[in-house]
């Protein structure tokens, strides 16, 4: 499972990363055709897609051969859950879509599945920035959208399929989410795009990393594709002036009115004085011990709130949850129903009382099956990552016969 920015990377490490590609240069990097399986499969994409009050027309978007495809024509109207008239997917019509190519967008999809959410947060606790990723599935030859750049750094993890991309010369100085950027026709774009720098055909379990800013476009080169991009938000420097902001209502000058324009040259020096003496403090203002630890925190913390949800451990009814494993549910799952039960060790051998009897356990497979039956429930997934060392698949299927699990 990706649980930080180094298995993100492997083989190439952090250190080389920040040295030579961040903020620098494209980064492909080759991995074996499991690396990311635990991020996504089709499996949870139609589970998710079956969770149908979830999406909208904003959530879910579809793209014709770089055309987006117009809600009204996905999508039915339909009342949510709390009564509110909304455009929501069909999938009868989405499936229409498929059949003629179209590609799906699934937006900010960051915390739907443990896999997507682990890569997530290895990006922000390298400190990379706010880490929102949205899922991209096509189909071969239908490409989804033109040359273009982002306005964040692009994390593509491949999970399914191939993709070719091409990588150009261009690159737009640090773009933010702003009109002055968005509104940049496609014209503009085909002619700052420059020449093709080359192209990178990622497999199932690789990785390509483009500085913000950086043209790009691609196309599935197998019969279906599936990617996930990770659009790394830094903090910038105009959060430092939002900070500022903030500050500079406790100072008597900023609130005081600027000099009144008559027109003369003494009014508009007056106002340039006034200008100067602002800037000054300012810069005093980014030297200010206070001001600096706010910003300090500001980029400490410049990461998404989610999860951190255990409701029966807060009651003390059950242990606290192991990190869950990234396939997502994926596998067996049991609920414990012989709770109390507890390998306990006579001599040199565990024994674990049952309803059918004692079972014998090995070590390993006592621990395992103890820090399993302290939860009200499990998943092979879980076991086999809190407990890599046994084999969970027979471990289950031994308690599940002595009466202690039942399968869900």
């Amino acid at each position: 499972m990706i649980r930080t920015l180094a298995d993100l990377l492997a083989p190439v490490t952090p250190e080389q990363f920040f040295a030579e590609y961040y903020d620098k240069q494209p980064l492909h990097v080759q991995g074996g055709a499991a690396k990311f399986a635990p991020v996504l499969s089709w499996r949870q994409i139609n589970r998710l897609l079956d969770q149908t009050h979830i999406w909208s027309s904003q959530s879910l978007k579809l793209v014709m051969d770089g055309t987006p495809v117009p809600p009204e024509q996905y999508c039915t109207r339909a009342t949510s859950r709390d009564n509110a008239a909304v455009q929501q997917p069909n999938a009868a019509l989405v499936q229409q879509w498929v059949k003629r190519g179209a590609s799906l967008v699934m937006n900010d999809a960051d915390s739907l599945t443990p896999g997507l959410t682990a890569v997530s947060e290895a990006l922000e606790g390298a400190g990379l920035g706010k880490a929102q990723a949205n899922v991209y599935i096509s189909w071969q030859s239908h490409k989804a959208f033109p040359a273009h750049f982002d306005t964040h750094d692009v994390w593509a993890v491949q999970v399914e399929g191939e993709k070719t991309w091409n990588i150009w010369e261009g690159r737009a100085e640090w773009p933010i989410p702003h009109p002055v950027f968005r509104s940049l026709g496609q014209a503009h774009h085909e002619q700052a795009k420059g020449r093709l720098r080359g192209q990178v055909t990622l497999k199932t379990g690789d990785l390509l990393y483009l500085p913000r800013g950086w043209y790009h476009d691609a196309l599935a080169e197998a019969p279906a594709s599936v990617h996930v991009a990770y659009g790394v938000h830094a903090p910038l420097g105009m959060d430092l002036m939002n900070i500022l902001v903030e500050r500079v209502l406790y100072e008597t000058p900023f609130r005081q009115p600027l000099p009144r324009q008559d027109g003369t040259a003494a009014a508009r020096f007056a106002l340039t004085s006034r200008a100067v003496q602002l800037g000054q403090r300012l810069s005093e203002l980014t030297r200010d011990p206070k001001v600096m630890e706010v910003l300090t925190k500001f980029v400490a913390d410049y990461r998404y709130a989610r999860g951190g949800n255990d409701l029966l451990a807060a009651r003390g009814i059950a242990a606290p949850a192991a990190p869950e494993a990234a396939g997502g549910g994926e596998g067996a799952a049991f609920r414990v129903v012989a709770p109390g039960a507890k390998a306990v060790r006579r001599g040199t051998e565990w024994v674990l009382k049952t309803p059918n009897g004692a079972l014998p356990l090995a070590q390993p497979e006592a621990e395992a099956t103890n820090w399993l039956l302290a939860r009200p429930d499990g998943t092979e997934a879980e076991l086999r990552g809190a407990h890599p060392a046994v084999d969970a698949a027979a471990l289950l299927r031994r308690l599940a016969e002595a009466g202690l699990l039942a399968p869900t």
